[in-house]
């Protein structure tokens, strides 16, 4: 194969992907510039190795590649986060900090909107149950799929899924309920 059908081929298959790539880094690190960064060293690494890709989901091989990447980033950066345990105490009331900022009527309506509710949760969540919950709900990748990327058991991806969601319901509920009764 030529380089030039090679990069067409890379380009077909993976660019279509550079949204679920960035969307996976930004959940990780948190920070848009990071992300980018890592979207960008991954692609790298993809196109490098893009003859060992033996064809099925481009978009779970990329991802991989992105969510190594960001391990990669944090061993460089954030060496504590990868060593952070879930804890009950800290991550079981997630939503005591966000109820504290609240200081007038118009940033409490501000600050209930779904969708910065849904960020500021996910974002809070442990490491590895946000990056379960974004491989799964957000970018729709399947549960093997999941455990294929993360070599990790299946039914470890199911639970770390199933308690990602649950903190999630956590957090929301409590914000559901005080806007029902501030409207």
């Amino acid at each position: 194969m030529t380089e030039h059908t090679r990069r067409q081929r890379f380009e077909t298959l993976l660019l279509p992907h550079l949204s679920a790539a960035y969307n996976l880094a930004r959940w990780l690190v948190h920070k848009d510039a990071d992300a980018q960064d890592i979207v960008q060293e991954a692609f790298l690494r993809a196109f490098r190795y893009f003859e060992s890709f033996r064809g099925g989901n481009e978009r779970a091989w990329l991802l991989g590649i992105v969510r190594n990447t960001c391990y990669d980033w944090f061993r460089q950066h954030r060496q504590h986060e990868l060593h952070a345990t879930y804890d009950e105490e800290l991550h079981g009331h997630l939503h005591t900090d966000a109820q504290t900022t609240h200081s007038n009527p118009e940033t409490i309506l501000s600050q209930h909107d779904a969708t910065q509710q849904l960020n500021r949760a996910l974002s809070n969540l442990p490491l590895e149950f946000r990056e379960v919950v974004v491989l799964r709900d957000l970018e729709g990748l399947a549960y093997k799929e999941i455990a294929v990327l993360m070599d990790i058991p299946l039914g470890t991806v199911m639970s770390r899924l199933a308690r990602g969601r649950k903190q999630l319901a956590a957090y929301l509920q409590p914000h559901t309920v005080e806007l029902c009764y501030e409207v």
